[in-house]
């Protein structure tokens, strides 16, 4: 891999998701990248490219949650370093990718250097998707009591897990529909999924 990459993401573009929620920090920009990585192995791609797409995939959140894919994919786009290192033709790729990254779009990604990168940021675990939930909500929606919390997380796990919902996957070397199932599972038990809930908000809001 590139060393001037690698030197640059470390010092300037990871520390970037320290000001982030809760749930888009250091540890979760860290984990889209390993997960990006060991699944770019089984395809004929430039691991450069994806490690960049990986790092730079939510440092639109600079400027708030509803456009941030598309303000990384600008992001990309005007890096000087970035510039430096790929062609024009690859940091169009990677822009693409970026912006393609989330979620509720509801186009599939264009390459599949969007398709890993998508795969990898869905990160289905289910005390991880859980714990990230609860994070989101109370630092998006500080005023909720914990029953309102609670009714938003299901509201946003049905939206987004249930079958039927949003959230799509592409790439089937992950483990994520191994998990997504599991997920669903425990969706499917309120009472379990009540407890987790209240373990997690318990956890999240000691000391506030």
């Amino acid at each position: 891999m590139n060393r001037e990459l690698q030197e640059y993401v470390e010092r300037e573009i990871i520390p970037r998701y320290e000001a982030f929620d809760a749930a888009h920090r250091v540890d979760h920009v860290r984990y889209v990248v390993n997960e990006s990585l060991r699944l770019a192995k089984h395809y004929d791609v430039d691991e450069d490219m994806v490690y960049a797409i990986a790092a730079f995939h939510d440092t639109g959140l600079v400027e708030g949650r509803e456009r941030h894919h598309i303000v990384s994919g600008q992001i990309v786009r005007a890096d000087e370093v970035l510039k430096r290192i790929f062609t024009p033709e690859q940091i169009a790729v990677m822009s693409d990718a970026v912006e393609d990254h989330r979620a509720s779009n509801h186009h599939e990604p264009r390459t599949i250097y969007g398709r890993i990168v998508a795969e990898a940021d869905r990160q289905i675990d289910v005390d991880v998707t859980l714990r990230r939930t609860v994070q989101y909500g109370l630092s998006h929606y500080p005023h909720l009591d914990k029953e309102s919390q609670y009714e938003r997380m299901l509201e946003h796990l049905a939206e987004k897990y249930a079958e039927g919902g949003y959230l799509k996957l592409y790439i089937p070397e992950s483990a994520n529909a191994e998990h997504l199932a599991k997920f669903r599972a425990l969706m499917a038990d309120t009472e379990r999924l009540r407890a987790a809930f209240e373990q997690i908000y318990a956890e999240e809001t000691c000391g506030k």
